[in-house]
């Protein structure tokens, strides 16, 4: 009974750490209840307390600036990550063999797959909110780093999960609303919207993009055109669980050893534990947009993020298993190499006194839950065609529980021209500003009340 008290003391001082996911959790329910400076300032703490957790939090740094209304600032922390995440995705002996000896939390964040896709989407939206310079640029990253991703998942196997990866739309989408606007490029213009119809065919408005576009058609003469982007619902998060049936083989392997050996190993006690990713539970549908008190439609889904996420999760999810399985095989592996190079005498208190320092060894262990838990559920779209001038746009959630709040703001349209507007939208509320190719638009507020439906 002393040992076993030993045993569960040591398996309870591992695991008393907070982790990253106890700081998003606290970064969540500050931006989601609408607190976007208090996020902003808690994700700056955390950016300076925890380097190797900098990357993550700089991603939802960026989104907090976006909705905060600052484009440009969320623009150059999303290159900023997109080129650390590229670096860290270069294979590094030295990393390997030391997260073997600890856990994946101490390398170097490269982000998971659907995160770097959504890094160039999210840079492609973020810079049509202040010129759109480079719009076309990141929307072709987005196509060009599926293709790297994909064709990575075949290094040092014969089989490739990666292959069931469902392709990103939104890059296509932006690629194509520019080509339409440039008036010389219709072709081009088809062969994005015709890609967006095969990658998201549940898209309800991608037939009438590639009917108009075949038709060399952007807008009637003295219109323009009104791009809403809608970031809809809780995104994605990862949070760490035990595999189960894993850590029961672990245990049983290790009874084996124990029984047959003439040295001992720490029995596998501690759960062999990895990350998962989480949906949360929306309620929010989409968004219905007015123009002028008018309705024009709602907002529909082009990339639904959180199944892009779980979808790619499972693909690799194996591989995830098996590596910590392995490091936990590594780690009795030295244990007892250490007994043997020793000497120790078989339940002898040397070896008492090591097992419990390897059990404290695998109990250490964390789950790597490092990632970008501020990107919205889904990013919606809604093309409007309208006269040039300046009208009162209203944007109200559509679905949802308890009262339900818009914001408005006015836009200007321009003959023949793409005018762009985004907002953050979650729990049936608006979360920080609207934001306007033309200009920052005004807080979103309660512009509109609706009872809950």
């Amino acid at each position: 009974m002393r040992h076993f008290s030993l045993i569960l003391t040591t398996l309870f001082l591992a695991a008393g750490c907070a982790s990253h996911a106890d700081r998003l959790r606290e970064v969540r329910t500050q931006f989601y209840q609408g607190s976007v400076e208090t996020a902003s300032i808690t994700l700056d703490k955390y950016i300076g307390n925890y380097p190797r957790e900098a990357e993550a939090f700089k991603l939802d740094r960026a989104v907090v600036e976006l909705a905060a209304g600052r484009p440009k600032e969320a623009e150059k922390l999303l290159r900023e990550a997109r080129d650390a995440l590229d670096y860290n995705s270069q294979a590094s002996l030295a990393e390997a063999t030391g997260s073997m000896l600890t856990d994946d939390t101490h390398t170097a964040y490269a982000g998971e797959d659907y995160e770097k896709v959504m890094i160039r989407a999210m840079l492609a939206i973020t810079n049509l909110m202040s010129g759109g310079e480079d719009a076309t640029a990141y929307s072709l990253q987005v196509s060009d780093m599926q293709e790297r991703i994909i064709a990575s998942g075949a290094e040092g196997s014969q089989q490739n999960p990666k292959l069931t990866y469902k392709r990103v739309a939104l890059g296509e989408y932006i690629r194509g609303a520019l080509n339409e606007a440039s008036r010389v490029d219709y072709n081009e213009a088809v062969r994005s919207w015709t890609k967006v119809c095969s990658w998201e065919p549940s898209f309800p408005y991608g037939r009438y993009d590639v009917e108009r576009a075949t038709n060399g058609h952007h807008s009637q003469q003295g219109n323009g055109v009104l791009y809403v982007f809608a970031l809809v619902g809780r995104g994605p998060y990862k949070e760490e669980t035990v595999e189960v049936a894993s850590t029961i083989s672990m245990f049983a392997a290790s009874a084996i050893v124990n029984a047959t050996a003439k040295r001992s190993i720490p029995p596998s006690i501690a759960p062999i534990k990895v990350p998962k990713v989480v949906v949360y539970h929306n309620s929010m549908n989409n968004v219905l947009v007015s123009a002028n008190g008018r309705p024009v439609g709602p907002t529909a889904t082009i990339t639904d993020v959180g199944k892009l996420a779980v979808e790619q999760y499972q693909a690799v999810y194996p591989r995830v298993v098996v590596r910590a399985v392995t490091r936990r095989v590594a780690k009795e592996g030295i244990m007892y190499g250490a007994k043997e190079a020793m000497k120790t005498q078989k339940n002898g208190w040397v070896d008492l006194a090591m097992n419990i320092g390897g059990i404290a060894w695998q109990a250490a262990e964390s789950a790597d839950c490092r990632c970008w838990g501020l990107l919205p559920d889904r990013i919606q779209v809604l093309r409007v065609e309208l006269p040039a001038g300046d009208h009162q746009i209203q944007l109200q959630p559509n679905g949802g529980y308890g009262t339900l709040l818009g914001a408005d703001t006015t836009v200007r349209i321009e003959p023949g021209r793409n005018t762009y507007l985004m907002g953050v939208f979650a729990d049936g509320h608006p979360i920080g500003k609207l934001l306007s190719s033309n200009g920052s638009a005004p807080a979103a507020g309660p512009a509109v009340k609706l009872a809950g439906r």
